[in-house]
């Protein structure tokens, strides 16, 4: 049984889901990363060969098959295997107002044709008993954005999870971004790009919060 077998095995029998957006380091085993990435090095190698690549002469494609399983499972896609980032909060000191941050960058993987989606995201918060710090927004966006997905999925997740770190349910969340599956290929675009926003909690019931939030985002850099 290959390793990414025994993993969706693991997966299948817990009754979960393993979509392509989905975060499933809870289901793998210590050291099986190496032996999936070994396992994905294989199977891409067979993709090459039937791209009618001449791997075995080509000095430029020899060892492209292990450098695309490493760079999918320890970095573009490492938000589906690594577990998330700790984060620690700290008590709130009385601060009851608006703050926010960004632009922070996304990196991410179109799940339709598996090209890039390059952008930013803006984060506002409403805070309550805690907080945590504004490199933790980055790390956490980051651990999202890490696999291959749609932007507007993206951003429900990361309002989501940005609510459990951040311990609130007012989370505002901008991502404005290109797809290169719009500007690489298809109708070969490029001047269009894409906004998401989701508003939870306050941001959602109280129209002057979140009319505070898009006069910040305004303000800030790179929107």
């Amino acid at each position: 049984m290959t390793t990414s077998e025994k993993i969706r095995a693991r997966i299948q029998a817990a009754g979960a889901s393993y979509f392509a957006n989905h975060n499933i380091s809870e289901y793998i085993e210590p050291g099986e990363l190496d032996s999936l990435t070994a396992e994905v090095a294989c199977e891409f190698e067979g993709v090459l060969r039937s791209l009618v690549i001449d791997t075995d002469q080509d000095h430029n494609t020899q060892d492209t098959a292990n450098r695309v399983a490493k760079m999918f499972v320890q970095e573009i896609f490492s938000g589906r295997f690594l577990p998330a980032p700790k984060i620690t909060s700290f008590p709130n000191m009385g601060y009851k107002n608006l703050y926010t941050t960004g632009p922070i960058s996304i990196q991410s993987t179109c799940a339709h044709h598996f090209q890039n989606i390059t952008g930013n995201c803006w984060v506002g918060i409403f805070p309550e008993k805690e907080v945590i710090g504004l490199s933790k927004f980055n790390r956490v966006v980051q651990w999202i954005t890490r696999r291959p997905q749609i932007q507007e999925e993206m951003t429900v997740q990361i309002a989501e999870e940005l609510k459990k770190f951040a311990k609130t349910e007012h989370v505002a969340v901008i991502v404005k971004a290109n797809h290169h599956c719009m500007t690489a290929r298809g109708v070969r675009e490029h001047t269009s790009d894409m906004t998401t926003a989701i508003m939870t909690g306050y941001f959602q019931s109280d129209a002057s919060l979140k009319n505070e939030f898009y006069q910040l985002f305004n303000s800030m850099k790179g929107h």
